[in-house]
């Protein structure tokens, strides 16, 4: 399935990937808030996973706070365990987490990658080698607060050394630590 987007068009819709935790510092809950209010500011429709917790529910609350619009998916299994945003301006409920992956790729124009644990290096990855296969060409993004992400920067960087990947494919990966720094690299392709 083809997620084809261009880089030139205007990014209406930002997939974020993030934590259904908080973290152990304020200022991963901080970061949300800022890339929540970015998106707001610019008109930019906010799609996630869905949740009520975590810096997931507080990326979602500071988006509608802020007057934006918030597209929750989120498979049933996390439906039947009420994890579920329930203030959304839409959510959508599939069946499987790879129907969640498949369905907020379609939605969305860009993606980024806020501090989280497994889920988020998993969606992370999906859509990155969906990118390097040139299924799409949306840009994606990892907003690095507090150098939470240096440690998978540091591999990706050693996978490109060790001839595992190549230096097109690193690139497409944009790494900045400040939200609009971030939003400015996607949009500009840059």
């Amino acid at each position: 399935m083809s997620f084809a987007a261009d880089w030139s068009l205007n990014i209406r819709s930002v997939c974020v990937f993030c934590g259904a935790r908080s973290g152990a510092d304020g200022m991963y809950a901080q970061s949300a808030r800022e890339f929540a209010l970015t998106l707001a500011a610019n008109r930019i429709e906010l799609v996630y996973g869905g949740a009520g917790v975590g810096l997931m529910g507080m990326l979602a609350d500071t988006v509608l706070a802020a007057g934006g619009r918030c597209v929750g998916v989120i498979p049933q299994s996390l439906m039947d365990q009420e994890v579920a945003h329930a203030g959304l301006t839409r959510l959508e409920i599939t069946p499987t987490l790879a129907e969640r992956k498949t369905r907020m790729m379609e939605l969305s124009d860009a993606f980024v990658a806020l501090p989280g644990g497994a889920g988020t290096l998993d969606e992370l990855s999906e859509v990155w080698t969906a990118a390097q296969l040139g299924l799409h060409k949306k840009p994606i993004g990892v907003l690095n607060c507090g150098g939470y992400f240096d440690h998978l920067l540091r591999f990706m960087d050693h996978a490109v050394a060790e001839g595992f990947l190549d230096e097109q494919s690193r690139a497409l990966v944009k790494v900045e630590e400040k939200a609009q720094a971030l939003m400015d690299a996607l949009t500009h392709g840059s």
